[in-house]
């Protein structure tokens, strides 16, 4: 009996570590349009983006709000301290005089609507220019979609990086470790001097260490991944790597430039300020119109012992009009003038920002293509040097270190080339998000 509890607790604990392995190594395959939806679902930043627009939003309803009608009700009441009431009639005048009435309280209530007729145009432009800033925040947010996509693809190559490094040391390490097995069967035949099999092991142990980096490397890529995308930190992402090893073919400069202005979020937000800034500007101007609006309102009051009123009805038309804007400066006309000089100012200065970032962008991708012609070269040469290397220490031609020094320049050319490709598919999308277009390679 006691041997079948046992077996039973056994079951039920293995069964609960099994259960807690599978949740704490989950993995997850993970292409590029995957990450990039799940980055922009998760984004804290564009999160703070869809905030700024509901404000913007609200701001164009409040701006078209004042279209509408506004109403007023007031109410008091007042308790007085004997008043003195002093009535003046013809027929105190014609007697003797009588008492003044007592009056120690008061109530009264006013309402009042006002519908504005013609405002000068300041309710007009006041919703083309919320509208003008509307648009122009819509275009922000997309600019952070798309710096949150060239986010996701960085580290989306990062990761890459770090899972190609760790591939290529353990391969390297792989054939350290079956090297220092046959350095150490010659050793014990007295074949080889003990000097060169610790020579070897000291480079196993390096590999070793230099192992543990790469493999720290890729995991800090990955939680900064899990976290970018709104995963629990404890997923293991297996990506695609065959992006990597795609050609992709680029315009001239002078293509990219134009497309830049064409497509570029931030320029066309600008755009829009511009035209809020020359709204601005006519808003102003109509600080010296007079303002029109149909009138009404409704007026009741009680005072004990000496009136009461009802039904005091009004309706009308009322002008206003500031006769202090004759001399007066308008300096609100002269601040928004500044901002649209302000605007157009900054417009020049992104143009040559852009046309700057593309040279930059367009020369450092041609020269992610050369480094991996240079690199693959270099590959092809370490790869031969280390076979001859390999026949000449078989023939007693070379020494340990000359065969050691050439596996790793093997090591590091084939690391150079992994590393060059995915730095040439990072520079085609940072020229991308330069241009503009990055949101079409979702």
């Amino acid at each position: 009996m006691k041997h079948k509890i046992f077996i039973r607790i056994s079951v039920i604990l293995f069964s609960v570590f099994i259960g807690e392995a599978a949740v704490s190594q989950q993995t997850r395959m993970l292409n590029l349009k995957e990450a990039i939806d799940l980055s922009i679902k998760n984004s804290k930043q564009l999160k703070a983006s869809k905030a700024r627009i509901d404000v913007a939003i609200a701001q164009v309803k409040e701006a078209e709000e004042n279209r509408l009608p506004n109403f007023n009700v007031s109410g008091s009441y007042l308790r007085l301290n004997s008043a003195n009431v002093d009535l003046k009639s013809n027929s105190n005048n014609s007697s003797g005089g009588g008492s003044s009435p007592k009056i120690s309280q008061a109530l009264y209530g006013i309402a009042n609507l006002s519908y504005p007729i013609y405002q000068g145009g300041r309710i007009k432009y006041g919703i083309e220019s919320a509208k003008y800033l509307q648009e122009a925040t819509k275009l922000d947010a997309d600019n952070d979609k798309e710096a949150v996509i060239l986010n996701t693809m960085n580290a989306y190559t990062n990761l890459y990086k770090a899972g190609a490094a760790i591939n290529v040391v353990r391969e390297s390490l792989g054939s350290s470790r079956q090297r220092d097995t046959t350095f150490s069967r010659l050793e014990q035949n007295g074949i080889l001097a003990r000097n060169d099999l610790l020579k070897a092991e000291l480079q196993t142990s390096n590999i070793e260490l230099t192992l543990l980096d790469a493999e720290n490397n890729w995991r800090l890529a990955n939680i900064n991944m899990d976290l970018m995308l709104g995963l629990p930190e404890n997923t293991e992402l297996a990506i695609d790597t065959t992006i990597f090893l795609q050609t992709t073919t680029i315009k001239n400069i002078d293509e990219y430039e134009q497309l830049a202005i064409q497509n570029r979020k931030d320029v066309q937000a600008l755009s829009f300020r511009k035209k809020a800034a020359g709204t601005a500007i006519k808003s102003a101007k109509t600080e010296g119109y007079p303002t029109i609006a149909l009138t009404g309102g409704y007026i009741a009051a009680y005072i004990p012992n000496f009136v009461t009123i009802t039904n005091a009805i009004n309706a009308g038309v009322g002008i206003q009009y500031n006769l202090a804007s004759l001399w007066k400066t308008n300096t609100r006309l002269q601040q928004a003038k500044a901002r649209e000089q302000e605007i157009q100012a900054n417009e020049e200065q992104l143009n040559d920002v852009i046309r700057l970032q593309i040279n930059q962008d367009y020369q450092n991708y041609l020269l992610s293509q050369k480094r991996i012609d240079v690199y693959q070269k270099a590959l092809q040469q370490a790869t031969e040097n280390f076979r001859i290397t390999k026949n000449k220490y078989d023939n007693s031609l070379a020494n340990v270190t000359d065969l050691l020094d050439a596996d790793v320049a093997l090591t590091q050319a084939k690391l150079n080339v992994s590393v060059s490709k995915a730095d040439a598919v990072l520079a085609y999308n940072k020229l991308l998000h330069t241009t503009g277009l990055i949101s079409s390679t979702e």
